[in-house]
């Protein structure tokens, strides 16, 4: 049986805060009123994960060898057979992403980058309720993404019997097919990831004015709540 260590520390701190960060902003926007200061919270979450998607662009050029882009396998006639094997009892492992969690890490990643364009473009009262129903759908999308890479997990630990999702908490993978184990972990980098989010997150909080809904960031202004209201 072969195990590889194939995610480092940066890559299993995104994927978390990535996670966590979706279901709290998804969350507080679909059960929270717009007038709530609650609200705020959800465009703040959006800040930070928008924020985290651009490490996870660099990291996917900088990073070890599963977490950059070029190890993600995105050719189309790959996804296709991937879930042809799905349907035929396929028992290959993949050391890193396969075609399916490749594509759906790259949409997640699109659409966050979309979601916080667009949130900005409607705290700052531009595009009107046009811009506010994209923003709606690629929510939408993102949690059918989700809900997809869940099945997925799912599917494979079912099959395989293997817990596959425990490879995002220790990095590593059993019994896979190819790949290398030199891999470095770049903890150091993984836990300024971990301080760098706690700082944005704590000066988020702290640059906030609940009364007014006015966020002070890097010398600039933005307003947490419906523009329309302000």
């Amino acid at each position: 049986m072969k195990t590889l260590f194939v995610y480092d520390f940066p890559t299993r701190i995104f994927h978390w805060l990535f996670a966590l960060l979706f279901v709290a902003a998804f969350t507080i926007g679909k059960n929270v009123d717009d007038d709530s200061v609650l609200f705020s919270y959800h465009m703040r979450a959006g800040i930070v994960m928008s924020s985290l998607v651009l490490f996870r662009i660099v990291w996917g050029l900088l990073g070890s060898n599963y977490a950059r882009f070029t190890g993600f396998s995105l050719q189309p006639v790959e996804l296709l057979r991937y879930f042809k094997g799905i349907l035929s009892g396929d028992k290959r492992k993949w050391a890193g992403h396969n075609p399916a969690s490749s594509w759906a890490a790259i949409v997640m990643m699109v659409l966050a980058l979309g979601l916080g364009l667009t949130g900005y473009l409607m705290a700052s009262g531009e595009g009107g309720d046009a811009v506010e129903d994209v923003h709606e759908l690629m929510a939408n999308g993102f949690l059918i993404v989700v809900l997809l890479h869940l099945a997925g997990v799912a599917i494979h630990s079912l099959r395989h019997r293997d817990a596959i999702w425990k490879s995002m908490i220790n990095g590593v993978k059993v019994d896979v097919t190819g790949g290398s184990s030199l891999v470095h972990p770049y903890k150091r980098v993984g836990m300024l990831l971990l301080l760098a989010v706690s700082g944005l997150a704590t000066y988020l909080v702290l640059s906030f004015d609940s009364e007014s809904r006015n966020l002070a960031i890097f010398g600039s202004k933005i307003h947490l709540a419906e523009a329309d209201e302000h």
